[in-house]
């Protein structure tokens, strides 16, 4: 048989690029992948199997090197990029190696990282984000390299105008620090295991530049992060913030432009009847809202999103009969359901999720206002109020507005009250609605008059006065008068409130124009 040299050539060719294939295989090396393991942490490489379905990995930039050349080997400068199949939908996933120089970041790398937030977004697939590293990498971003760096702010944040939101998804699988923070602050989910950290510099950053010493955990850790809106879940494991990351993207379409993905629709957890029981009539009396989102989603359909902030109210992905919804309720148990500026802050931002995506908003109000005083006004309630209220109005998607118990004053408005222009709004017959609670409202506006009796008549005499004005304000803000002059579509018992919601999603999703709404 006689070999031809170019076929010698070629020959040797594909087995240049087999070795190098392998090369960008190696991550840290059998030392780095063994001190990454030590550390409790899985190699990029199994966490992205582990991620997306068996053999649909298709990687880009698997043979991207550092631009400053070191003796140490650095695959992928640090990062591998590619596209898999995630439940048969294919996502865009960027999965920072920490095996090799901490996954710190240099131009290549960034690099690689933009140009797969782009192919994602210009395709419209989801975007999966893997975060585990430390920060820029010394000496390859200092000095003018820092300036120089390939990160272009309109694509890396946000897609440009004229192409659809893709939901983004990120797991933090170990301390996340630089463009890994930066990934996780432009998410629309962020799951944190428990060994994980994220924040703008790291500890070997801060103690240097302003003297404190401070441990990944006290920095930036799950309950730092939660507490300061960073993440919207806590797991123990990289399983378990793989398979988060899984259930969240099954509630959202593939981008804004797409609906929703509807399944099978499943009974409640709960019957629809326990809802009698769970809602004490007592305005004061605590409860689980969580129960009375078991009588009304589908059963084991419920995800929350963010309860680690904003205590006083629940917000969640769910499913009502099948189709996805976002679900926003106040929170009894956490005082009383009040509305702080977290709660507001968090609040919008789920809003304009579910409204970016197209998923219908259910409000379900138990609210005795907004958190008054110097603290919530230093936090920016004023502000936090105004744009919750805005967004809710702003949102196309169907909206329907449910009044368990009490909602009053600015809290009744930021739940989805008739002036945000819920398609739909309607009471138990548990309902008050107002401006003030009564026992407030009957001190605030009567002041003088119980000042005066008090005085002239005697205590007895204040306290027969209080509660005649007290039932006087519980008669007018019960929901009857609101329903006859149509301040409320009507007065529904609470067995019905399942179905009452779906079919008013189903009537104001049928008068939607095709979806346009991520133009705005």
């Amino acid at each position: 048989m006689i070999v031809h040299h170019a076929d010698q050539a070629m020959d040797d060719k594909i087995e240049q690029l087999r070795l190098r294939r392998a090369q960008s295989l190696e991550m840290g090396g059998a030392d780095g992948v063994r001190k990454h393991r030590e550390s409790g942490r899985l190699p990029v490489r199994e966490r992205i199997d582990m991620l997306v379905d068996p053999d649909s990995w298709f990687e880009i930039g698997g043979l991207a090197l550092p631009e400053r050349r070191t003796a140490k080997h650095v695959p992928g400068d640090a990062v591998v990029t590619g596209f898999g199949l995630l439940d048969g939908r294919r996502v865009a996933v960027i999965g920072i190696d920490a095996s090799v120089v901490a996954g710190t970041t240099a131009p290549t790398s960034m690099r690689k990282q933009g140009r797969l937030i782009e192919q994602a977004q210009r395709a419209g697939l989801p975007l999966v984000l893997l975060c585990d590293a430390d920060g820029g990498r010394m000496p390859d971003v200092s000095g003018w390299r820092f300036s120089g760096l390939p990160l272009d702010f309109t694509t890396f944040l946000k897609p440009p105008p004229e192409q659809p939101p893709v939901p983004r998804a990120a797991a933090i699988l170990g301390p996340s620090y630089g463009d890994s923070a930066l990934h996780a602050s432009t998410a629309h989910f962020v799951v944190m295991v428990e060994s994980g950290s994220v924040a703008l510099s790291g500890p070997s950053v801060v103690e240097p530049a302003i003297g404190e010493h401070v441990t990944d955990a006290e920095l930036g850790g799950p309950a730092a992060a939660a507490e300061a809106g960073n993440i919207h879940m806590a797991v123990a494991s990289e399983a378990d913030a793989l398979d988060a990351v899984a259930a969240f993207l099954s509630y959202l379409p593939s981008h804004a432009a797409q609906p929703a993905p509807v399944v099978p629709a499943a009974d409640p957890a709960r019957p629809a009847a326990d809802l009698e029981r769970v809602v004490p009539l007592g305005a004061r009396a605590g409860y689980d809202m969580r129960q009375v989102l078991e009588c009304i989603a589908d059963e084991a359909s419920v995800l929350p999103w963010a309860d680690g902030w904003g205590g006083g109210l629940l917000t969640a992905l769910g499913r009502i009969r099948g189709r996805p919804v976002g679900l926003v309720a106040n929170q009894p148990i956490v005082r009383a359901g009040a509305l702080d500026p977290a709660a507001l802050a968090k609040e919008r931002a789920f809003v304009d999720m579910c409204d970016t995506f197209g998923l219908p908003l259910v409000f379900l109000q138990d609210v005795p206002g907004l958190m008054i005083g110097t603290q919530a006004e230093r936090s920016g309630i004023l502000h936090a109020y105004e744009a919750v209220v805005a967004r809710i109005a702003e949102a196309t998607v169907p909206k329907v507005g449910v009044v368990l118990r009490k909602a009053y004053g600015g809290g009744h408005f930021a739940m989805g009250g008739r002036p945000t222009r819920p398609d739909f709004l309607f009471a138990w017959p548990s309902a008050e609605l107002g401006f003030m609670a009564p026992e407030t409202g009957v001190r605030t506006v009567h002041r003088r008059r119980l000042e005066q009796v008090a005085a002239e008549q005697g205590d007895a005499a204040h306290d027969e006065l209080v509660e005649a004005l007290t039932s006087e304000w519980i008669t007018e803000a019960e929901p009857w008068e609101a329903a006859a002059q149509l301040s409320l579509d009507d007065v529904i018992e609470p067995a019905a409130t399942r179905d009452v919601i779906a079919t008013s999603i189903e009537i104001a999703g049928g008068q939607r124009p095709e979806r346009g709404r991520w133009t705005r």
